[in-house]
């Protein structure tokens, strides 16, 4: 008996056979909108494209005012966070491939800001509550020891200790998929909370105790309900849940 093997040449072929995707997109412009609404682009892709791809096409060929941030392209900048279908994800890591439609059906993709930030034009939000928070819990090395004469040591396993939570790009796509921040946008947000995490848990840095003071308050790491939505959108795989969970162990047992 013998086991029919794809083509490679017609499965090459698929892969740039052109198709027609759908975007519904939630736009908004203040100087005429009162309220956001859907829009439906005709789009042409490729198996292979990005979903940014299909904004830019939706820009240049169809509607010059549609607005959206985007920078490196490579999921490395975390400005192109936006909800697709639903989900939290980067456009330009978002393969057509992965959204179509089986069977050769029609696919539409529906695209919308990311929740709990207000939507200044299109996809478009206000960052700064975002920027606020990320700051509030002082997100540096922070250590009051004479400065060495060479760099500050440390051991491979000191480095493993943080190493997760240093993948955070800021893109807001864990905090804004978070229920307690839609509802609370005081709330610090998972993101500022893996960013404590990281300089929490760096053995060269002499400041835990001032962000453990932070985050203890009303609007810090105990309003975190435990969803696990932050880490289900974390286009990094950071274990967002997890690093909450320890940083509430620190304050619990007053031990890094």
């Amino acid at each position: 008996m013998t086991t029919a093997t794809a083509d490679p040449a017609v499965a090459a072929s698929d892969e740039h056979t052109p198709i027609t995707v759908t975007l519904k997109i939630l736009r908004f412009n203040p100087e005429v909108d009162t309220e956001p609404h859907w829009e439906s682009y005709d789009v042409p892709a490729q198996r292979t494209d990005r979903l940014l791809n299909l904004l830019f096409y939706v820009k240049d060929y169809i509607d010059g005012t549609f607005s959206f941030r985007r920078s490196c392209a490579h999921g490395v900048c975390g400005s192109d966070a936006m909800q697709i279908n639903g989900i939290n994800r980067l456009a330009c890591k978002v393969l057509m491939k992965d959204l179509l439609e089986k069977d050769g059906k029609k696919t539409t993709i529906t695209i919308a800001p990311i929740k709990g930030l207000t939507t200044l034009k299109d996809l478009y939000v206000d960052m700064d509550p975002f920027f606020e928070a990320y700051r509030a819990i002082k997100p540096y090395l922070i250590n009051y020891s004479p400065e060495p004469t060479r760099e500050r040591l440390q051991s491979q396993a000191d480095r493993d200790r943080f190493d997760d939570t240093t993948k955070c790009i800021l893109c807001a796509c864990c905090t804004s998929s978070c229920p307690v921040y839609w509802n609370d946008g005081s709330y610090f947000g998972p993101a500022a909370i893996v960013n404590a995490h990281r300089f929490i848990f760096d053995s060269r840095d002499e400041g835990a105790e001032e962000r453990l003071d932070i985050l203890n308050d009303g609007e810090g790491v105990w309003r975190c309900r435990t969803t696990f939505n932050c880490t289900d959108a974390c286009p990094r795989g950071i274990q967002v849940t997890k690093a909450i969970q320890e940083v509430k162990r620190a304050l619990l047992f007053k031990r890094v």
